[in-house]
C-alpha cells in the first residue's frame, strides 16, 4: 500500500515505528507512504484522498471540480472555512473560504486504495467560481472548462437565458452580485469578430534549459501565467501562486539592489522583464520561441578546480577594470547588463555573471553560457567582503557542508581581489540530461523579496519536510546550516540565501530528486562596519539572539529528528570547525596590506570564540 493514513489504514504507533525503521515516509502529520515507492506519483495518485484525510470539511473546487482530481502541474484546490495552502512534494492543496451557502453535490473517487466519495461544486457554482476576482481558484477554470461548464448548465436548463436566472439565484444567496454579473455575460454574451486589444499588452515565452515550458502575459493590469499546453512532458517549475501577480519563482530571479539601480529605468516588473532574457536556475524569458532558442545554454565546460591553485585562480581575468581617467569598475560592470542576452542576478551584493572557458579565460558572460559568478570588493569599509566570503565558504566546505567550488581572483588596475563562486545548479557537460532549477526560500513561502527576513527558521523547516525527497537528512543538514551562521556570526542567512536544488529528466512530471540546495552564501557579518552587534536574520525559537543547544535540538525535535541525532550533528559541527578554523590559510597574494590581514584574523577569532563559548554540554 503506497499511502498510509494514521486512524484509517494503520495506528500512531506502529506508523512511528515504521518511520523510525525506515519503511515508511512521514510527509506531515499522520501522512505515510512507502520508502521503496515513488513517493512524488503516489502523492499525485492519492491527492484527492490525502485531502479528505487532512481537510474534511472541505470540498473540491475551481479545476479539480472539474477534473477531480489535481491540476497537470500538481495543484489540488478546495474550498472549506479557511483560506490556506499545503505543499506535499509534487502536491499543492490550495484551499480557499467556502460561501456561506455553496452548491455541492457528492463525487465518487477511485485512486487504487478503494472508491470512496468526496463533496464537490455543482456547475452553478463552479461557474461563479470562474468569475471570482482575483482568485487562484478563477485562475485554475481555463476558456475551455469555462466553455464546457456553459454548455452543460445551459443544457440542464434548457437555454441560456434560464441557465443565467439559476446561476443568479445561487449568486444572490452568496452576495456574490459580481460573480453573478460575470457569469450572466459568459451565458448571454455575443462573440465580437475582432476582439480590441490593448496596445501595451504583450506576452513572453519562459523556457527552461530551452524548453518552453509556458507564458508570462501582462495585460496592461497584471500577470496570468499559462503553462505550455503541447511540448515534452515535464514537471511543474513555475507556479502562479496569487492571481494577477508574477508567479513566485519568477520574482525571485528578478534584479534587486546594485542590479536593480543600474537598471534603473527599467524598474518596472514588465520593463525589466522585456530588457532581459537570461537569468538564474535555466530560466530564458523572450518575445518569441525564435529568441529563445538563440540562447546559448549554461553548460559547465570548465572547472574552477582545474585554474586554482591554494585557493587562488591561475587563470586570466579579462572582465573590467577601471582607471582613474575613464569610468570606474562599478559603471564599467554596469554597462555591460545594456545587452539584452547578459544574465540577470538577483541579490542586493554586487556581482557579475562569468563564463569561464576551458583554457582558463574568465569573460562576462553576454552570449556565452553562464558559468561562475564573481563578487568583487565593495567600498565603504567592504574593501575585503570576498576574502571573509571565501573563509565563510572555506569554513562550510571543510565542515562537511556542501558548497561551491570558490577562488579569489586577482584583480587588475590595483584592486582588491574578488570572489569566484563557481555555479552548481546547472549541466556539467553537454551529455548531461538532467534538468536542474533552484528555489528559493522565498519563492517556496509565496513571499515576495522584500519579505526575506520575516519568517522563521521553523516555518523553513516545515517547508523542507514537505518537499524535500530526502526529508531526514535535509532537515539535518538545515541544523547544521543554521548553526553554522550561529557559530560564524552570519547575520545573513535570510529565505533568498537558502534554496531548494530540484532535479528532473524530460519525460518526468515530477522531480525526482527536491534537496536542500548547498551554501552559497556565507559570511561573518560582525566583522564590518555597523555591524559589530548583527543579530541573526531570521528567528529560532522565537530569538535573534543569545541561541544555545537547546534552541537547536529543539528544532531536531519539532522537524521530527530524533534529539540524539542533533546532538550528535552538533558534536560533530562544533569538534570539526574549530580544526577548520585553526586549518585555513588565506593566499599571501591576497593580504596585501594590514587592513586585510586585520579582518582576516579578526574573523577567525570571532569564529572561534564563538565555538568555546557555546554550550558544551548537552541541556
Amino acid at each position: 500500500m503506497p499511502l498510509h493514513l494514521v486512524g484509517e489504514t494503520l495506528d500512531k504507533t506502529r506508523s512511528h515505528y515504521l518511520a523510525q525503521t525506515g519503511k515508511l515516509v512521514q510527509l506531515m502529520r499522520g501522512v505515510y507512504v512507502d520508502a521503496s515507492d515513488d513517493i512524488e506519483r503516489s502523492v499525485l495518485a492519492h491527492a484527492v484522498r490525502i485531502a479528505r484525510y487532512l481537510y474534511p470539511k472541505t470540498y473540491l473546487s475551481g479545476a479539480s471540480a472539474v477534473l477531480l482530481g489535481p491540476t497537470a502541474d500538481g495543484r489540488l484546490y478546495l474550498s472549506g472555512p479557511r483560506a490556506q495552502r499545503t505543499r506535499l512534494r509534487a502536491l499543492e492543496i490550495i484551499q480557499n473560504k467556502a460561501p456561506d451557502k455553496p452548491s455541492t453535490a457528492t463525487a465518487a473517487i477511485a485512486d487504487g486504495l478503494g472508491e470512496f466519495q468526496v463533496p464537490v461544486s455543482t456547475p452553478r457554482q463552479r461557474l461563479l467560481e470562474a468569475f471570482r476576482l482575483r482568485s487562484e481558484h478563477a485562475a485554475s477554470i481555463d476558456a475551455a472548462m469555462r466553455e464546457g461548464i456553459a454548455a452543460r448548465l445551459i443544457e440542464e436548463y434548457g437555454d441560456a437565458r434560464a441557465a443565467s436566472d439559476a446561476v443568479w439565484a445561487l449568486a444572490r444567496e452568496n452576495d456574490w452580485y459580481r460573480e453573478g454579473e460575470g457569469a450572466e455575460k459568459f451565458l448571454l454574451r455575443h462573440r465580437a469578430d475582432a476582439p480590441v486589444r490593448n496596445a501595451a499588452a504583450f506576452e513572453l515565452a519562459v523556457a527552461w534549459h530551452g524548453l518552453v515550458i509556458g507564458s508570462l502575459a501582462h495585460d496592461g493590469f497584471e500577470w496570468r501565467w499559462t503553462a505550455a499546453p503541447h511540448g515534452p512532458v515535464l514537471p511543474p517549475v513555475v507556479r502562479q501562486t496569487m492571481p494577477g501577480r508574477l508567479p513566485p519563482f519568477i520574482v525571485s530571479l528578478l534584479p534587486e539592489g546594485w542590479l536593480e539601480a543600474v537598471l534603473r529605468d527599467h524598474r518596472d516588473e514588465r520593463a525589466l522583464l522585456r530588457s532581459g532574457r537570461r537569468y538564474m536556475s535555466n530560466i530564458t524569458i523572450a518575445g518569441s520561441v525564435a529568441e529563445l532558442a538563440g540562447l546559448p545554454a549554461d553548460i559547465l565546460g570548465a572547472k574552477l578546480a582545474g585554474h586554482r591553485e591554494s585557493g587562488l585562480f591561475t587563470g586570466t581575468y579579462a572582465g573590467p577594470g577601471r582607471s582613474a581617467i575613464e569610468k570606474d569598475f562599478e559603471q564599467r560592470l554596469a554597462a555591460l547588463f545594456a545587452r539584452a542576452d547578459m544574465p540577470r542576478l538577483s541579490g542586493v551584493q554586487i556581482k557579475a555573471p562569468m563564463h569561464l572557458d576551458a583554457g582558463g579565460t574568465l569573460t562576462p558572460s553576454a552570449g556565452l553560457p553562464f558559468t561562475h559568478i564573481l563578487k568583487p570588493a565593495g567600498a565603504a569599509g567592504f574593501e575585503h567582503l570576498p576574502l571573509v566570503e571565501w573563509v565563510g565558504l572555506g569554513l562550510a566546505h571543510a565542515i562537511g557542508l556542501s558548497a561551491p567550488e570558490t577562488a579569489l581572483v586577482p584583480m587588475p588596475d590595483g584592486m582588491p581581489p574578488a570572489l569566484l563562486v563557481e555555479r552548481f545548479d546547472i549541466r556539467e557537460r553537454t551529455d548531461d540530461t538532467r534538468l536542474l532549477a533552484m528555489e528559493d526560500m522565498c519563492s517556496v513561502l509565496g513571499l515576495t523579496p522584500g519579505e526575506k527576513y520575516s519568517a522563521s527558521i521553523e516555518r523553513v523547516a516545515r517547508a523542507l519536510r514537505a518537499l524535500s525527497s530526502e526529508p531526514e537528512q535535509d532537515l539535518l543538514t538545515l541544523l547544521r546550516r543554521v548553526l553554522f551562521a550561529w557559530l560564524i556570526a552570519d547575520g545573513d542567512l535570510h529565505l533568498k540565501n537558502m534554496a531548494l536544488l530540484k532535479t528532473a529528466r524530460e519525460g518526468e512530471a515530477v522531480f525526482r530528486s527536491v534537496r536542500f540546495a548547498p551554501v552559497y552564501d556565507a559570511l561573518t557579518t560582525r566583522v564590518f562596519p555597523g555591524l559589530a552587534h548583527d543579530r541573526m536574520a531570521l528567528t529560532l525559537a522565537g530569538k535573534d539572539e543569545r541561541l544555545k543547544r537547546a534552541d537547536f535540538v529543539a528544532l531536531a525535535t519539532l522537524a521530527g529528528l530524533r534529539a540524539a541525532d542533533a546532538n550528535a550533528a552538533i558534536d560533530e559541527l562544533l569538534q570539526r570547525l574549530l580544526g577548520a578554523i585553526d586549518g585555513i590559510a588565506v593566499p599571501p597574494a591576497c593580504l596585501r596590506d594590514a587592513a586585510a590581514a586585520a579582518i582576516v584574523g579578526r574573523t577567525l577569532d570571532l569564529c572561534r570564540e564563538r565555538v568555546r563559548s557555546f554550550q558544551p554540554q548537552r541541556g
